[in-house]
């Protein structure tokens, strides 16, 4: 990281921050690194619970639900112009550091009166591409031209945004909590039972993959009594009980608190992420390779800009739940191949750590402020040369 004194950032969030999600993480880990190396943040985001939003975030607006690429996108539509150029006024923040610049409206308004070096992080990977983006590039064009600075967290999210507006992006992955994933926690005790435990971990939505594992895991029941598999997610799930109702050794375990999450991870043997696609990276993926966990995933582009195939986890076809069940079963078989990729695990997953994630944002900040600074002196000595008139 390099040497910088004390700046003034924001951070905006389009979404609504009492609803969990990767934009969320993302920015209050960089924000707490970020006043911890002695730099101010506020965050600024849209809120449905106000009086539940802690002081370090400015609510700016309420959020409603729209659909998004399988998901919900809660992101708010309240004019806030005049909000945000007194706020921006008030502050004279030396970065805007916006995710998802381009979707609606919370952004826009910084853009459009922010005087600081502007940056954008793109967060979203959609493998057919994106009708907002296609839609609204005739108007969002001239804010994406405001954008001085542009990160994508993977491959994935700078192929999409790409598609529809040209330029460079810097490739800065999400981290993952090394500190809180890495530390021993006690397993859950009913998981202990000699049952191999295959592990998901996600919400009920489609891309997520979840009925394929099921599948899968209905065909490894079938031929073997030693194994269980667990679900983990916020969400209604009504329907894949249904669907399971007659296959023995499926726990669902709905809302499971943060903090408690890692003890369902210590009970595992086995990380499934069955996802089909529109997956930009993968937190999940991040944290079972923290956890040292034996990783099966579908190779969609998203989990392969993380994990090698057969070096630090295993990747199958997307869709394939026949592959899926075989996959598990070779590994499920093989203690030993298991032992080596939770090594693996561990020691991809410190590449992601959010120290260094946290440090090369912070290093891209200096960059462009420094380009800024050439650009004006430049200009600023370019006008006062005598003219030849």
């Amino acid at each position: 990281m390099g040497e910088a004194s004390a700046m003034k950032i924001a951070m905006v969030s389009p979404y609504d921050w009492c609803s969990e999600g990767g934009v969320k993480t993302h920015i209050r880990q960089l924000a707490a690194r970020f006043r911890r190396w002695g730099h101010e943040v506020v965050i600024f985001a849209p809120a449905s619970e106000p009086a539940m939003v802690a002081d370090e975030v400015t609510v700016m607006g309420r959020p409603w639900s729209i659909p998004a690429s399988g998901s919900v996108a809660r992101i708010t539509f309240s004019w806030l112009s005049s909000a945000v150029e007194d706020a921006l006024e008030r502050h004279r923040f030396d970065v805007v550091h916006l995710h998802e610049p381009l979707m609606p409206l919370l952004p826009y308004h910084f853009l459009q009166h922010s005087q600081a070096a502007n940056i954008g992080t793109f967060h979203a990977a959609r493998d057919g591409g994106s009708l907002l983006y296609w839609y609204t590039r005739p108007l969002t064009r001239r804010w994406f031209r405001r954008l001085e600075g542009k990160i994508a967290v993977s491959p994935a999210a700078a192929a999409l945004i790409s598609r529809y507006f040209r330029g460079y992006y810097n490739i800065i992955p999400n981290g993952i909590d090394l500190e809180f994933w890495g530390r021993p926690y006690d397993p859950i005790p009913e998981l202990l039972d000699g049952k191999l435990n295959i592990l998901f971990v996600g919400r009920p939505e489609k891309r997520k993959g979840l009925r394929y594992l099921l599948r899968a895991f209905a065909e490894l029941r079938a031929v073997r009594g030693d194994v269980r598999l667990v679900v983990v997610g916020a969400g209604d799930f009504r329907r894949y009980r249904k669907l399971m109702a007659g296959v023995p050794d499926v726990l669902f375990a709905e809302y499971v608190p943060h903090e408690e999450l890692p003890r369902y991870h210590s009970s595992a043997h086995v990380f499934c992420a069955p996802n089909t696609g529109n997956e930009s990276q993968g937190y999940v993926i991040l944290e079972a390779l923290a956890a040292g966990l034996p990783v099966v995933a579908s190779n969609i582009p998203g989990f392969a800009g993380v994990i090698s195939d057969g070096v630090d986890g295993i990747l199958v076809p997307p869709k394939d739940h026949r592959a899926l069940a075989a996959a598990l079963n070779e590994l499920l078989n093989a203690p030993e191949r298991r032992r080596e990729l939770r090594e693996a695990a561990r020691r991809r997953a410190r590449a992601f750590s959010w120290e260094q994630v946290a440090a090369r944002v912070l290093d891209y900040y200096l960059r462009l402020l420094d380009e800024r600074a050439i650009v004006e002196r430049t200009r600023a000595a370019m006008q006062a040369r005598p003219s030849l008139r």
